[in-house]
């Protein structure tokens, strides 16, 4: 039996584009409540330490996970705003990450802006680096494992901030955050916020 690897290849490409062209939309529409609140508000969010930060997540994450149980919100937002929300913290988190926590308070919004990109061309990269190896698994995913899997990352960054960042052989923080990040990507493409 032989194989066409030309036409795999345009079939891989092809669903690669698609994955960037949609995680790009989602980006955008979380990139841009983010740098208006951010003219809103400042960078009121430098005040707070990582540890501050992972709660932030994890809150909006078991959210997610009661909305998905009961079906039901009784305060209005539902799982999309939440899951922007997590997209937006982790980002919050790895600029703290860079700048320290003790660090100027306040921030430009055109450097916030920038930092932004920075840190989701980042996190985008590995996407695409390990949507190769998996084959764009994420597209058979539950939405709902998603955000076990976004529960799972958060009490993985919550045992190494209690161990001081410290890891023996586990990545670290950052690719835990990024990691949650595009599994919060993965989860609005699912929920169709790519195509609004």
């Amino acid at each position: 039996m032989s194989y066409n690897l030309d036409l795999f290849n345009q079939v891989l490409f092809k669903s690669d584009m698609d994955t960037i062209q949609e995680y790009n939309s989602v980006i955008k529409h979380c990139q841009d409540l983010f740098i208006k609140k951010t003219k809103d508000y400042g960078t009121a969010w430098r005040i707070m330490r990582l540890s501050s930060i992972t709660d932030q997540i994890y809150i909006k994450a078991q959210r997610i996970r009661t909305l998905e149980v009961k079906k039901v919100s009784k305060v209005g937002e539902g799982v999309i705003d939440e899951y922007i929300g997590i997209i937006n913290y982790c980002i919050m988190a790895m600029i703290q990450i860079d700048l320290g926590e003790d660090g100027e308070e306040n921030l430009d919004s055109s450097f916030v802006n920038q930092k932004y990109t920075e840190k989701v061309t980042e996190t985008r990269d590995l996407m695409l680096a390990k949507n190769h190896d998996y084959g764009e698994a994420w597209r058979d995913m539950r939405v709902s494992s998603m955000t076990d899997l976004i529960l799972m990352k958060i009490h993985r960054v919550k045992q190494i901030e209690d161990n001081d960042g410290q890891t023996i052989v586990s990545e670290g923080i950052h690719a835990n955050y990024q990691d949650m990040l595009n599994y919060a990507v993965f989860a609005l493409i699912k929920l169709g916020l790519a195509q609004q």
